[in-house]
């Protein structure tokens, strides 16, 4: 029975992993998390409507760009998908009482997004922990982040950048400004309740980030 188990788990690895090398060329039609949404929707009385529509990242602003990657992982293109540095503040902080730091870079995300879901679990953070080295190895800095910015949940039943401008501003992803892209931003970490506009304090943190990073 441990067995099967096991080789079930390293199927699934496989399977996983080899999905990753395929999104270094082709666009994902759908992504855990998106999955899990569909279901979900299922036994609540709200309609649910996707919108998820894949640009390229040379469509994508340079702002927006610049403003994830100011708010989620200022480290981006220094590490290489741990980032040893957060990771260490975060437990530092956990340890003293404080606030728990998000210690988790894009590829961490989009490995997550792409195939676990929201949930939490041992077994799931060792399985992520152990894609993202072949994410960083077989996609590259410049694709993933056009994947994570493509994949990621910004509201309810709104998938990727350009998805998220045309439902709040009206605009494409290259359209969207800088200030409209830190606000998009400071949303992120918990896209179905937060709104753009009610982000003032924290997109002018994201403001000031993006400067100090020469943005």
């Amino acid at each position: 029975m441990a067995r099967w188990f096991v080789l079930g788990l390293v199927s699934l690895w496989l399977l996983a992993a080899l999905t990753l090398v395929a999104a270094r060329w082709i666009d994902p039609p759908t992504t855990a998390v998106q999955t899990e949404r569909r279901i979900q929707s299922w036994f609540q009385p709200a309609p649910y409507a996707k919108r998820y529509t894949f640009v390229p990242l040379s469509q994508i602003s340079p702002d927006l760009q610049h403003a994830v990657i100011a708010a989620e992982d200022g480290r981006f293109y220094q590490h290489h998908g741990f980032d040893w540095h957060e990771i260490q503040l975060a437990a530092h902080e956990d340890m003293e009482g404080g606030r728990m730091r998000g210690g988790s870079t894009l590829t961490q995300q989009l490995v997550k997004n792409l195939f676990f879901g929201t949930s939490r679990s041992i077994l799931r953070k060792g399985a992520e922990a152990s894609l993202v080295p072949v994410a960083e190895l077989v996609l590259g800095k410049r694709r993933i982040l056009e994947l994570y910015l493509n994949v990621v949940e910004w509201g309810p039943g709104i998938y990727g950048a350009e998805a998220v401008c045309r439902a709040d501003y009206k605009t494409s992803a290259r359209g969207v400004g800088r200030q409209q892209a830190a606000r998009l931003a400071a949303i992120l970490p918990a896209p179905r309740k937060r709104r753009p506009e009610r982000m003032n304090s924290y997109s002018s943190i994201i403001l000031r980030r993006m400067g100090q990073m020469g943005w």
